[in-house]
């Protein structure tokens, strides 16, 4: 038999053997795997509860487990999208398996709180009621009339679609226009809550996008700040002073408002310290901005821009008389018994106290005038103060501007020329003078480069016309010509100055004068054609200012002149100039020839 042999037999059993012994081992390897594990855990839950009971004798409940459980009743409570749903699940998982103190644990916390702060379907019920924005809008300023049409068109058509397809509009004007103010008029209309974001000097990309959470101190970018102050996602921000970002060694900002300010594409912004989509679709953007030429043009085309000119003195007297006043009245705690101002009186504030497109500085005169008046009523002099033209000066001390008048009578080398401004439309009197010398032509009173091309393009100009003009052909060689602006300080720039050199120029040349009462403002090429200009609302303004009754306007500028009010173009005569013979015949004074 195989087995028999007592040597096979004993093999046979060592075998046997060894293999129960293997299995046995490698149960009890298991078995003591077990209970090690078994013990770690009961370990584990033994300290935790300890740790639940000295964190409840000691008054502390930040805990993570509590604070776990508690961002857990958070998110149950929120009404998230599904994909947010799915990330602050993992990250609540991620937490509970930390210990409190550890870095990580901070950063995740940080990061849900934000999540859960966040608005994410919550919603402000909106105006329906344009008769109500009507009402709202007027009262709280006063004309504006193609703005107030244009929110009152946006509120139409959303309360007819029931969805938001509004443009990215964009107020474009001096300052102390009111272009913040109406905004905030504008989220009261609508019924939306308002938050402000000043955007002047921001020159870091992560101000907009917010910072990657792998940095310490990360934070979300400002537009998602924005939200979480609204706390609802159909807010109205404001970025204001959207012309003054500029660009550093860290991104360009005015790069990251693109996505923002897309219709097409802020439905999914995202903010590199969130890392999930957020819808922006719902928010209505409105920007201000001073000059619009210092807007990107890329950033610049998703806008629709609406220009915001300067107040005439009409209307400074009625925004004075209707709001600057009561609302100055009520600050320094007074009533209009107490302190009398007439219109008059605003008027001559206005004149000699203020220089500017907006009210702002004239609000601060009427703030003075308030605080000087509180001053003499409480010192028992008064017991009210009545303010009048003849004592104007005991609140806001001497006048601080005179009234540029036009001259009085036509000059030689003297022209009235029309700018625009930051605060609004002057008037510039542009002198030309000749001399014997080598033909040099000298350019002062601060003036740019742009000015100084077109005042090189006005001599070509009449280089090329001499003969028209009875000009010595070769004065460019026996001649000097000097060009001065005056008030020197200030800077001048831009070609609207360029009918004006040239006229100023053709007249010191021939010795024919122009008249006084005529300004004008144009570009001028070197075939003497006259091409069209902005700011000329703001220009005509000045130039009534100044006792002006004639204004040389070019052709391809009529729609803006029919755009001007009409209380503005009472008793002004405008003169449509497309080449300089339109304008000399009409600037030249009676009895003057320029063309023998």
């Amino acid at each position: 038999m195989k087995y028999l042999s007592p040597v096979k037999r004993l093999e046979f059993v060592i075998q046997k053997l060894s293999s129960e012994l293997q299995i046995l081992r490698l149960k009890n390897e298991i078995e003591t795997q077990v209970k090690s594990n078994l013990d770690t855990t009961q370990r584990e839950y033994y300290l935790r509860e300890q740790l639940k009971v000295i964190q409840e004798k000691l008054g502390d409940k930040d805990g993570m487990q509590s604070l776990v459980e508690e961002f857990k009743n958070k998110a149950k409570e929120k009404k998230f999208p599904q994909y947010v749903s799915k990330t602050v699940e993992r990250e609540i998982d991620r937490m509970s398996k930390m210990q409190l103190a550890s870095p990580e644990a901070n950063v995740s916390r940080l990061y849900v709180e934000h999540i859960l702060e966040l608005p994410w379907t919550e919603k402000t019920k909106e105006n329906t009621d344009l008769k109500k924005a009507e009402k709202i809008l007027e009262n709280d300023h006063y004309g504006l009339k193609d703005i107030k049409e244009r929110i009152i068109e946006f509120l139409a058509v959303h309360i007819n679609s029931g969805e938001d397809h509004s443009s990215i509009i964009c107020f474009v004007g001096p300052p102390g226009v009111g272009k913040t103010s109406i905004a905030k008029s504008i989220a009261r209309a609508t019924g939306r809550e308002y938050v402000r974001m000043s955007l002047g000097g921001i020159k870091d990309e992560a101000e907009i996008r917010g910072h990657r959470r792998t940095y310490i101190g990360a934070m979300s970018g400002r537009i998602i700040n924005a939200m979480k102050q609204a706390k609802v996602i159909n807010p109205l921000i404001l970025l204001d002073e959207v012309d003054k970002l500029s660009k550093g060694y860290n991104g360009d900002p005015a790069s990251a408002l693109l996505e923002v300010l897309d219709r097409e594409q802020n439905n999914n912004f995202n903010d590199h310290y969130l890392e999930i989509p957020y819808d922006l679709s719902n928010v209505l953007f409105i920007c201000t901005a001073n000059d619009v030429s210092a807007i990107p043009a890329p950033l610049r085309d998703r806008m629709e821009i609406i220009n915001i000119s300067g107040y005439t003195i009409d209307e400074k007297k009625n925004i004075a008389m209707r709001y600057l006043y009561p609302k100055q009245l009520k600050y320094s705690g007074l009533n209009k018994s107490k302190v009398k101002i007439d219109e008059n009186v605003i008027e001559e504030i206005i004149d000699g106290y203020t220089r500017e497109a907006g009210v702002r500085q004239l609000e601060r005169m009427i703030e003075k005038i308030c605080r000087r008046s509180v001053i003499k009523i409480l010192e028992g002099k008064r017991k009210s103060v009545k303010v009048t033209k003849s004592n104007l000066e005991d609140f806001l001390g001497t006048r601080k501007f005179t009234r540029e008048m036009k001259n009085k009578e036509p000059l030689v080398g003297v022209v009235r020329g029309l700018a625009w401004t930051s605060v609004g439309g002057v008037t510039i009197e542009v002198e030309a003078g000749t001399m014997k010398g080598t033909g040099k032509i000298e350019l002062t009173g601060n003036m740019g480069d742009v000015m100084k091309e077109s005042a090189k393009a006005a001599l070509s100009y009449i280089r090329s016309n001499s003969n028209k003009f009875a000009i010595d052909s070769d004065f460019y060689k026996n001649t000097d010509i000097h060009i001065h602006i005056p008030e020197g300080a200030v800077p001048k720039d831009g070609p609207s100055a360029g009918i004006t050199m040239a006229t100023a120029m053709i007249s010191a040349l021939t010795g024919a004068k122009v008249r006084n009462d005529v300004a004008m403002t144009g570009e001028i090429t070197i075939t003497g054609r006259v091409l069209p200009i902005g700011g000329l609302k703001e220009k005509v303004m000045a130039a009534k200012m100044v006792g002006i009754d004639t204004i040389i306007v070019p052709s391809e500028n009529e729609p803006q002149v029919k755009d001007i009010p009409e209380e503005i173009k009472e008793n002004l005569e405008f003169i449509r100039a497309s080449n300089m013979s339109d304008v000399l015949n009409t600037a030249v004074a009676e009895g003057e020839n320029v063309w023998r």
